[in-house]
């Protein structure tokens, strides 16, 4: 039995369209424009799956004027890239996306300040361990999810799975932003990967690209002038121009609407209800550069969210607090200057205790809260710590040494902090210089000894960052500084009066009997040996070993 369906195309500057498809034998249906800009038709389909695409009259002038192209639908939740069409799904009469049945909505998720979050591209972080040239999918990433669950791994963030170009890609010049990369799987796959994170109590942010897109993005062809700017926008940093940019300002006065507001207002409305997603990193917002929208779409995405949390982040390189302040647009940003300042530090290449206690503390910068910076050792951008450190001929124990130091100051430093995968067993590979250049993670590495005792001293520094919520908090204080032997501490503590001391030697000199003055007053005992420990009226006595950190906690 078929059923009255119903396709449209928002195209108010263009003429003429039509519909074409399997159901018509790709002859052309025709489609009547409205007042609203829609052109709109109806088609008899019975259950089952049909491709189309629309045909246009473009007022794109990259074309003859007025010339008839095929375009694929821009709303399009499924695209076949390769032969240029979109699928459409028929169910009981009616367009559906797929037949998931949600299994976990009820479970409690993690708020923003309790995060620990894993960055991860889904073609790289699995799917390599037998065949190297083999992409990872959903699937492979579900059963890594009892990994994540164990490292205490609360929140994960995707790199982009929208429909991009190509075989394979970082996902940053998005394509078809409704449909999902079909390499990593299908739609229903995507989603029971987001359902069994929640199920683990693992909160889902997506990487959102709304500041460019690809150079054959249907909008593009539809009527390019319409959702974007003529001309580069960002003209400040043109080493940083990805493609065509949205235009947030353009405003069409007939219909009141702003049409890239529009559109991308819809992609966040959709991820959100459709995927059940748990926040948003917002990539180039830099580049994006207009505060008004991001307000706007920030809104969008936490009104249209079942009653739990939602975080949005922005990327700003430099970062900055006016993204997030007074209270927004924004609720976080990733927090480059935090990655920018320790990692010279741990490889031993100066000492600037000022621009570390910036970045520790990022009140100290303008941020107001912890969950207004995400700070990180490294990301998809950037090298990674052992990596950084082999570039300076610093291998074996000393680069496991500096990087467990360098564990401990980003899981008890003030903000949110996010590993890049593999960043928690000491993957060393260096960062694709191609973004079509796979970099499988080397699972392998997990079997010898050094790596795996990373892993557990990554583990055991975030439990102790969930279990106790000085870390979560927004205190620190900086109670003993010695710039001349590179040693500092500092104390986090929560209204519950639990306290957690840091005291940071990142200098190459060992101390044998290190006495810590004004050490705070209480019961103390030593993180991982779980000792107690006297404190006399000089302070405390530590030994305190090159580039290393001690961590006490109070009983």
């Amino acid at each position: 039995m078929a059923s009255s369906i119903e396709f449209n195309l928002f195209a108010p500057r263009n003429q003429q369209a039509a519909l074409i498809g399997s159901f018509s034998n790709w002859e052309d249906v025709p489609m009547e424009k409205g007042e609203d800009g829609y052109f709109r038709t109806k088609v008899d389909l019975a259950d089952g799956v049909y491709q189309y695409k629309f045909r246009i009259q473009t007022k794109s002038p990259q074309f003859e004027a007025d010339s008839w192209i095929d375009v694929v639908d821009p709303y399009a939740t499924d695209v076949d890239d390769e032969k240029k069409y979109a699928l459409v799904r028929i169910k009981g009469g009616d367009r559906i996306i797929d037949t998931y049945v949600w299994q976990h909505d009820d479970t409690p998720l993690p708020e923003n300040r309790e995060l620990v979050i894993y960055e991860l591209h889904i073609a790289d972080f699995t799917g390599g361990e037998v065949d190297s040239d083999r992409k990872g999918k959903y699937t492979d990433a579900i059963s890594k999810l009892d990994y994540l669950r164990d490292l205490g791994i609360n929140a994960v963030e995707l790199m982009p799975v929208n429909e991009y170009p190509g075989d394979y890609s970082w996902g940053y010049k998005v394509r078809h932003f409704f449909a999902t990369e079909s390499s990593y799987g299908t739609t229903e796959e995507l989603k029971q990967f987001i359902d069994e994170c929640h199920g683990r109590g693992i909160r889902v942010i997506m990487d959102g690209i709304y500041n460019h897109t690809d150079e054959e993005c249907p909008l593009l062809q539809i009527d390019r002038n319409y959702w974007y700017y003529e001309h580069m926008h960002y003209p400040e940093d043109p080493a940083n121009h990805w493609g065509p940019e949205f235009n947030y300002t353009n405003y069409d006065e007939k219909l009141d609407v702003k049409p890239a507001w529009k559109y991308v207002g819809d992609i966040v409305r959709f991820w959100v209800q459709e995927y059940h997603i748990d926040g948003i990193r917002f990539d180039a917002v830099r580049q994006l550069a207009n505060n008004e929208f991001l307000e706007w779409v920030a809104h969008q995405s936490k009104k249209n969210t079942a009653d739990k949390p939602f975080y949005n982040i922005a990327e700003n390189i430099p970062d900055t607090s006016t993204i997030t302040a007074p209270e927004g647009p924004l609720d976080a940003c990733w927090h480059e200057s935090f990655r920018y300042f320790i990692v010279p530090h741990i490889c031993g290449e100066t000492f600037e205790l000022e621009n570390l206690k910036q970045v520790l503390d990022p009140r100290l910068q303008g941020y107001a809260t912890a969950i207004n910076v995400v700070n990180y050792l490294a990301t998809h951008d950037r090298q990674r710590t052992m990596r950084e450190l082999g570039d300076r001929g610093i291998f074996d124990e000393a680069a496991f040494t500096r990087a467990k130091l360098g564990a401990v100051l980003l899981m008890t430093a003030v903000g949110v902090p996010m590993l890049w995968m593999g960043e928690e067993f000491g993957e060393h590979k260096r960062k694709s210089e191609t973004v079509t250049q796979p970099k499988k993670i080397a699972w392998p590495l997990l079997e010898r000894e050094e790596n795996k005792d990373l892993f557990a001293y990554y583990q055991q520094l975030i439990t102790l960052r969930k279990e106790g919520k000085a870390l979560q908090s927004d205190n620190i204080e900086f109670f003993h500084e010695n710039p001349e032997s590179r040693v500092f501490a500092y104390r986090r503590w929560d209204d519950s009066g639990h306290q957690v001391v840091v005291i940071i030697n990142l200098g190459d000199r060992a101390f044998d009997t290190y006495i810590v003055p004004n050490f705070p007053t209480g019961e103390w005992r030593e993180w991982l040996e779980s000792s107690e420990v006297k404190i006399s009226n000089e302070g405390l006595t530590v030994d305190l070993p090159a580039y290393t950190a001690k961590i006490f906690v109070s009983n």
